[in-house]
């Protein structure tokens, strides 16, 4: 069954178009897969980014990370901030179990490197996360291999959002969050390129929120006054194929921040906002057969689309992962309800 995205209410985020999907995967060659684990105690799960269907320890896409505010446990950013590149799939999970799902990455990029015929002596797995500790009993930590295995097998284009992997026990701005995405394409000296953002939203206070410019938190909150402070954490990944270096990375994810502050956010001390950015078109090799390597950039000068179209892609991201995602009761009775049955209130405001 389709899901209804936040376009399908006719609440259109921007002006650059969206690509096929209107998802990260729009950008060539990238996919996401989910495992859920959805029962009386747990509302968690795994999701994973593949940035292309070739091993990404030998062909390593040009990466970059930003930690806006780090009230995160994050594993694997110091090293793409020193060298520029990611060598694995990006998992997303909950706070307690990244060490769990690190652990299997690392099993997992073994066993790849043994297919292709390379022995791994050092890796460097990419593992976020938020705390679905509202929803989920997280202290039993009961994700691992399996589950990060069977993420990877579900891996497609088009993928499910809103309460699945590890949207399944997100509460953004106090409804239920979760996982969504959006895209956004631009022309460069007559080629059309994508620029792609998935989030896993977990952050926000629920009277600041903000859809299109209407207060569509205040509106909510007089009806449930389940306003709470702005903590939690988001995760936000950009993937694109237009070239860029590092460098350039680091500057277009950063704008991704724009999005969330037009929705509302406000960063809480107690919230984790880390962006991570790669691109298809830049590949460093594992082992450089030359001292040189061929690396194509975007004119500086150039660069402002992609920042606007970030930003764009950021809003309208969150809000898919609001209005996809179903309300939940967690494991201790709290119920968490969904942007989706507030719409109507929403769009029927005039001010």
């Amino acid at each position: 069954m389709k899901q209804k995205r936040i376009r399908d209410h006719g609440i259109v985020i921007g002006e650059y178009p969206t690509g096929p999907l209107n998802k990260i995967s729009d950008v060539p060659g990238v996919l996401v897969g989910h495992a859920t684990l959805d029962d009386e105690r747990h509302k968690t799960g795994v999701s994973v980014i593949l940035p292309g269907p070739e091993n990404p320890f030998l062909r390593k896409p040009v990466a970059a990370a930003f930690v806006l505010n780090g009230f995160g446990k994050t594993l694997g950013l110091v090293q793409i901030q020193e060298l520029g590149t990611i060598e694995t799939p990006i998992a997303l999970t909950n706070t307690l179990n990244v060490g769990r799902i690190h652990d299997a990455m690392v099993g997992y990029m073994i066993d790849r490197c043994q297919r292709d015929g390379v022995r791994l002596t050092s890796v460097n797995p990419v593992v976020c996360e938020c705390n679905d500790a509202g929803l989920n009993d997280i202290q039993r930590r009961d994700l691992g291999p399996e589950h990060l295995l069977r993420a990877i097998d579900d891996a497609r284009a088009d993928f499910a959002e809103g309460d699945v992997g590890c949207g399944k026990g997100m509460v953004c701005h106090s409804l239920k969050g979760g996982v969504g995405s959006a895209s956004r394409q631009l022309e460069i000296d007559g080629r059309l390129y994508t620029i792609g953002v998935l989030v896993q939203s977990n952050h926000g206070s629920l009277k600041d929120l903000n859809i299109a410019g209407r207060p569509a938190g205040r509106i909510i909150d007089a009806a449930l006054n389940a306003s709470s402070p702005d903590k939690g954490s988001i995760i936000s990944v950009i993937a694109t194929d237009i070239p860029l270096t590092a460098r350039q990375l680091g500057r277009v994810i950063r704008r991704a921040s724009v999005g969330l502050a037009r929705l509302g956010s406000y960063i809480g001390h107690g919230s984790g906002e880390v962006m991570l950015g790669f691109t298809t078109a830049n590949r460093m090799p594992h082992a450089a057969e030359s001292g040189l390597l061929p690396l194509r950039a975007l004119a500086e000068d150039r660069i402002d689309p992609l920042f606007r179209a970030v930003a764009e892609a950021e809003e309208e991201a969150v809000l898919n992962s609001m209005v996809t995602a179903n309300a939940v009761t967690g494991f201790d009775g709290t119920v968490k309800r969904s942007l989706r049955e507030f719409m109507p209130e929403i769009l029927a405001w005039r001010g």
